[in-house]
């Protein structure tokens, strides 16, 4: 695993078990850029949803399946709020961790969507 996946994928973990309501402080046991990630999706997460649900057109966030939204959240974050990070890593790392933690489709799905977010947010 690359360097720069690892807190994305930490980050990843965390908000999918806080998504799935198992943990109530997704951040307690990160640090660095994994606990910054969390820290933004959740402190944002009502600005990234409503720009999903507009985004991925007659698929709303909460009919997403949540490894798809929490992916979509985190890339979505780092588009609108870590500009050092170029667009094209935050796609692709996105693209790798759907594919990695839910399906194929899933990939050219979060691809899509980010895709399009970018073009309007940078």
């Amino acid at each position: 695993m690359s360097t720069s996946t690892e807190p994305r994928q930490r980050a990843l973990e965390a908000l999918y078990a806080a998504d799935r309501r198992q943990v109530d402080d997704p951040a307690a046991d990160l640090t660095g850029k994994a606990k910054r990630f969390v820290d933004g999706v959740v402190k944002h997460r009502q600005e990234l949803d409503e720009m999903l649900n507009a985004a991925s057109k007659g698929w709303p966030v909460y009919r997403m399946p949540a490894v798809d939204r929490v992916v979509l959240r985190l890339g979505l974050y780092e588009l609108v709020h870590e500009p050092d990070i170029p667009k094209a890593v935050v796609i692709s790392e996105a693209v790798q961790l759907a594919k990695k933690y839910s399906t194929e489709r899933s990939g050219a799905f979060v691809n899509g969507v980010l895709a399009a977010l970018a073009e309007s947010v940078r």
